[in-house]
């Protein structure tokens, strides 16, 4: 095998934020359920290491990671590996960045959103402006809801030179031209973000190159599809790859279509895929 991307999602579904667009806000998970996680992602990063072709990995959680220290040794340890390409992970940035200058800068990666409402304003900045400081490579985002917008224009002027920001179109919500147009205005890339893409039976990385990967080991081909193509420690997966047309009507989340071929997202964030940094940023 080439490479094989890796979509981790394991079962914390905990975080400090209580964001009104997200069922996860302010969840708490047990003490049980945090032990689980642990053993869950240090079983995940075992096999990882195991390895002996390339591998790139994005942590999507459904809560907030990096405040739990196994996210974070699990990170500074994958990037380490000399096979692993990119060790990434979604994040609120809410806890401190200082345990990144223990790992590979060259491998680790943040994809970052800032929550206006959720954190003040400096002090989301400043961890910004930390991960700049410390050569950590980042990206930024915010969600497109209207009462962001001069917040997410206030980021675009303080963030340190080059950071990408990027702009999620709000779930639902549709955008007249005028407001896409400004949204635009932050993140040239937000057309592809503003309407969900047709995407059955085209052409899709996932299910070949690219795989989702949850607690217990089962492979789906993303996080979208709820198909099973076997486990990840049995390795019963590895026959299922294949070049595969995407079975749903349209996908709408940047961590699935930025995979679907027709669109060429490839050549657009080379380099910076899984923590979604455009190639000119990169």
């Amino acid at each position: 095998m080439e490479h094989l991307t890796i979509l981790y999602r394991g079962p914390l579904a905990s975080c400090d934020y209580d964001c009104p667009y997200c069922p996860f806000g302010k969840r708490r998970d047990t003490p049980e359920q945090l032990r689980a996680d642990r053993a869950a992602l240090e079983r995940f990063a075992g096999w990882v290491a195991e390895q002996t072709h390339p591998v790139s990995v994005l942590f999507t959680p459904w809560g907030e990671g990096l405040v739990r220290s196994w996210y974070r040794h699990a990170l500074i340890g994958l990037s380490r590996l000399p096979h692993v390409e990119r060790a990434a992970i979604q994040t609120n940035l809410s806890h401190r960045v200082a345990w990144t200058a223990d790992a590979d800068l060259g491998t680790l990666a943040l994809w970052a959103t800032y929550h206006p409402g959720q954190v003040p304003y400096e002090r989301f900045l400043s961890r910004c402006r930390d991960l700049a400081e410390r050569g950590v490579r980042f990206s930024v985002g915010v969600v497109g809801q209207p009462e962001h917008l001069a917040a997410a224009r206030r980021l675009r002027a303080d963030l340190p030179a080059g950071t990408y920001l990027w702009i999620n179109a709000a779930e639902g919500r549709t955008y007249t031209d005028a407001e896409a147009a400004a949204w635009t205005g932050l993140d040239p890339h937000f057309a592809y973000s503003r309407h969900p893409h047709p995407s059955r039976g085209l052409p899709c990385r996932t299910g070949e190159s690219v795989i989702s990967v949850d607690g217990d080991g089962t492979v789906r081909r993303c996080h979208f599809v709820p198909t099973v193509l076997g486990n990840l420690y049995d390795e019963s997966f590895r026959d299922a790859l294949a070049p595969r047309g995407c079975p749903v009507d349209a996908c709408d989340c940047h961590i699935g279509y930025v995979h679907l071929e027709p669109l060429g997202l490839y050549d657009v964030f080379a380099g910076g895929i899984l923590e979604r940094i455009p190639h000119m940023e990169a």
